[in-house]
């Protein structure tokens, strides 16, 4: 175990911003998720353990590993100029199913906190188009987590 996490570590980016760091579909998935977090310019304790629960629950991590890819996450995030650098990553390393299914782990994050902001909403259309995910599977998942979410309010430019 202990070399499985010394292994992971290794392999994730040391802050130079190389090109093989972003290349790094677990990377590149949690700097979306991060961003998402991060769109109406506030992060609240609930969305962040929620951010890292994903995190977890998708890679089958937790501890030092979910940790580390959580902060991989948020220095690719904050080094980023643009979208289009994770979701190239993620469009190349994800089928069609597995796209839609990450746009609704993207919706639970969004919900966290029970709110939908507009910049929320907007940067989730913005990787769905870019990851292909069509409109109407980007209204089904923000229905099924928005429905999922003790009190969620707010409406999508969608509706």
């Amino acid at each position: 175990m202990f070399e499985r996490v010394l292994s992971f570590l290794k392999d994730l980016p040391t802050g130079s911003g190389t090109r093989a760091s972003t290349d790094d579909p677990r990377i590149a998935a949690s700097a979306l998720l991060y961003h998402v977090m991060n769109a109406d310019g506030v992060r609240q304790d609930v969305e962040w353990e929620r951010f890292k629960a994903v995190l977890g629950e998708s890679y089958s991590i937790s501890g030092a590993e979910l940790e580390a890819l959580a902060a991989a996450g948020e220095r690719a995030d904050n080094e980023a100029i643009d979208l289009y650098a994770f979701t190239s990553v993620l469009k190349r390393h994800l089928d069609a199913d597995a796209r839609k299914a990450f746009i609704g782990l993207m919706w639970e994050i969004v919900y966290a906190d029970g709110e939908l902001h507009e910049l929320e909403d907007n940067t989730v259309w913005r990787v769905a188009e870019l990851i292909g995910v069509e409109r109407r599977d980007r209204i089904e998942a923000r229905r099924k987590a928005a429905a999922q979410a003790p009190g969620a309010t707010g409406t999508s430019a969608d509706e």
